[in-house]
């Protein structure tokens, strides 16, 4: 079928804490990689994505830490939002579950199918709290783990061995709101009855989709369809949440696998009045990209939610990824074993491009698989930088050197076998990255773009441009010989541009600015062509696009991951107290501290740094001079508390640029356990520049 437009979702992550790679690998890049290609191709695309502000753990939370379910979700809708941003995840809107918009949605939605006859209402029991006086989800019901003996298992699952669990299956089991002992009492819900739409899903997935779908994601539903679906809650005992809009259902909420995939209707609704184009006409193309474990509500409950409302196109294809490990173990976030991207960023300042490549190169697409920083190092230093950005800084830096900075025409009578073969290999490399794109195989698709890198590098190699230009006195026609080699290096390379956008748009950027171009040539219809630059058009000095990994950035990275997953073993229930510190660091010499300059400041300036909610440029006097520092302390201090601050600052730490400022030095904190920082100053003032020992 011939689609006229496409909506793409992403499923909505779950505001209860920042995102990990292991997100981004599952379901958040592949969907970005999809929907650059799709607009370089000039179609009608939409990217729908928001924040999941329901649910069970969203509460706890917030009574854990003594603040409103709106407190959380409004934290971390923030830093996920800021987060994606930042990784250049390119969404039309990022909406949230929370909003006006998607209240009114969802209950309407419900309503209908209530107005309808679709739901059964039934009678059960249910864990209650009566100290608390509220229904238990499983997730408030903590106990002893059958299994493993942890005293701090939950009721739906045991995140200490990972074992699935019911409330039932546990060994003294007792309420993680007051510790008392959950007694069963009644209780009435809204069943939705997937039992009925067994025939439609069969004809739908088993017959229709077979063929088309990913064979993890038909093989998950195949084996649901035969086991037999059974009718599944869609309401709620809660207080958080989209209120049941019936008049005897005080105190329930929609289920939260109810209301959050309607948040890509509602998040639509908000992008654009032609929402229903994108929803309702048989010509549009949805694909929800998911993780696995979100299968079976994308490809079963929610299409069969949309077919008994009627008047909804279902999901064209789901193209979900397997899991992400981390250093050879599963991602926990309850043992801190992952790692998160709003850290990454501040470890790896403008190097997003690294994480992404690094990412689609091992995504989990047919079965889980592992990031080790090792890895993340070798995939930097020997394909981005010694073949991808190799090849592109040696064709500009020759340019510039044999070329007077200016394309080279292409000399058709000197043309050779190798010239031609690269001219093949360009257009061949288009299609192939195409038919990638189109399957969802975008791990193939990003070996094809390298892959051409690869075949420039050889082609530079054999042609040796700089060997023929010392020949040149004596045979000044193998210029024409140079002239050939590095027109279409120049043009491979804004063929690597077009054909990297959609994976490294941060590194196309940079290569844009090199070559004085303009984003219009990034349209798809451009790739495979050799007229791109045009001939005696003056280009700008390289900038490298890559730089190496080091040994002890790696180790760093490995010991951070292992401190926090150690510090983080204690269960996150409620009888368990926090650690109250962070574990000691590894043991050092005097030499090793002797090293650090530590010098007192004196902030004369703060401000924040524009698009950068943590940051503060911070000017200093220093005693002996003044220096730029910026620091990630935006979240704590407003800039205008903090003038004529005195503060410990590391002064001889190598500058490293944050946001396109260059920061001079690192002004030293303490963290108290609530998270708060505090400045590390000097009891009395002291002159600004005085040595701390």
């Amino acid at each position: 079928m011939d689609y006229k437009r496409i909506l793409v979702t992403a499923a909505l992550p779950y505001a209860n804490g920042p995102i990990h790679i292991g997100h981004l690998a599952g379901c958040y890049l592949p969907a970005d990689i999809y929907v650059r290609y799709q607009k370089a191709q000039k179609r009608d695309v939409k990217f729908v994505c928001g924040s999941d502000e329901h649910g069970v753990p969203i509460t706890i939370r917030a009574r854990k830490e003594g603040v409103t379910p709106q407190d959380v979700v409004d934290k971390y809708h923030a830093m996920i939002k800021d987060s994606f941003a930042q990784m250049g995840v390119s969404f039309d809107i990022y909406s949230r579950t929370s909003s006006a918009t998607h209240r009114e949605t969802s209950q309407a939605f419900f309503k209908k199918l209530y107005d309808e006859g679709v739901f059964e209402e039934r009678e059960t029991e249910q864990f209650f709290d009566e100290e608390a006086n509220v229904f238990l989800a499983d997730r408030y019901i903590v106990g002893t783990c059958p299994v493993c003996g942890n005293d701090n298992a939950y009721g739906d699952q045991c995140e200490k061995c990972g074992s699935s669990l019911s409330p039932e299956q546990l060994k003294n089991p007792r309420s993680a709101l007051s510790n008392a002992i959950p007694v069963k009492r009644k209780t009435k819900h809204w069943y939705f009855p997937l039992n009925k739409y067994e025939g439609f899903l069969n004809e739908w997935i088993v017959q229709g989709k077979k063929d088309e779908w990913k064979s993890n994601v038909y093989g998950q539903c195949k084996s649901w369809l035969d086991n037999g679906l059974q009718p599944r809650a869609m309401t709620r005992d809660s207080n958080w949440g989209v209120p049941v809009p019936l008049p005897d259902a005080d105190g329930k909420v929609l289920y939260v696998w109810f209301d959050a995939p309607i948040g890509y209707i509602s998040a639509t609704k908000d992008l654009t009045p032609m929402w229903s184009d994108y929803w309702q006409k048989e010509d549009t193309k949805l694909v929800h990209f998911i993780g696995k474990d979100n299968i079976v509500f994308h490809c079963i409950i929610f299409p069969a939610m949309l077919y008994a409302h009627g008047g909804y196109v279902l999901p064209d294809n789901v193209p979900a990824n397997e899991f992400l490990n981390i250093e050879g173990d599963k991602v926990s976030t309850s043992r801190n074993w992952a790692v998160w991207v709003h850290e990454y960023l501040q470890d790896f300042p403008e190097q997003q491009d690294v994480l992404r490549y690094v990412l689609c190169a091992n995504a989990p697409e047919a079965k889980d698989n592992d990031f080790t920083w090792k890895d993340f190092q070798d995939r930097n230093n020997s394909e981005l930088v010694a073949i991808f950005g190799n090849f592109v800084n040696r064709t500009f830096v020759l340019m510039h050197k044999l070329c007077n900075g200016r394309v080279p025409q292409l000399h058709q009578d000197v043309m050779d076998d190798a010239d031609r073969y690269i001219t093949l290999m360009i257009k061949e490399a288009k299609d192939l990255v195409e038919a990638n794109l189109e399957k969802y195989k975008f791990r193939d698709a990003l070996y094809e773009v390298m892959d051409l890198a690869r075949k420039g590098n050889k082609y530079m190699q054999d042609k040796q441009p700089w060997i023929v230009a010392k020949s040149l006195e004596e045979n000044p026609d193998n210029q024409k010989s140079i002239d050939n080699c590095l027109h279409l290096c120049l043009q491979l390379t804004a063929n690597l541009a077009i054909l990297a956008n959609p994976f490294m748009p941060f590194t196309v950027k940079k290569m844009l600015h090199m070559m004085k171009v303009v984003d219009k040539m990034l349209e798809w219809e451009n790739a495979g062509r050799i007229d791109l630059l045009k001939v005696n058009y003056p280009l700008r000095a390289p900038e490298l696009l890559f730089k190496k990994i080091e040994d002890e950035q790696v180790k760093e990275q490995v010991e951070k991951l292992h401190n926090a997953g150690t510090a983080a073993q204690a269960p996150a229930a409620e009888t368990v107290e926090e650690p109250k510190h962070n574990p000691v660091k590894p043991e050092i010499v005097y030499d090793d501290f002797a090293r650090l300059d530590l010098r007192v400041g004196t902030i004369l300036t703060a401000e924040k740094v524009e698009k950068a909610d943590k940051l503060l440029k911070l000017e200093l006097d220093m005693g002996f001079e003044k220096r730029t520092v910026v620091s990630g302390i935006a979240m704590h201090f407003r800039p205008e508390d903090i003038i004529g601050k005195q503060v410990t600052v590391v002064a001889n730490l190598a500058p490293r640029k944050m946001r396109g400022i260059e920061s001079n030095g690192m002004i030293l904190m303490a963290e108290d356990k609530d998270g708060k920082l505090i400045f590390v100053s000097p009891v009395e003032n002291t002159a600004p520049g005085s040595e701390v020992r």
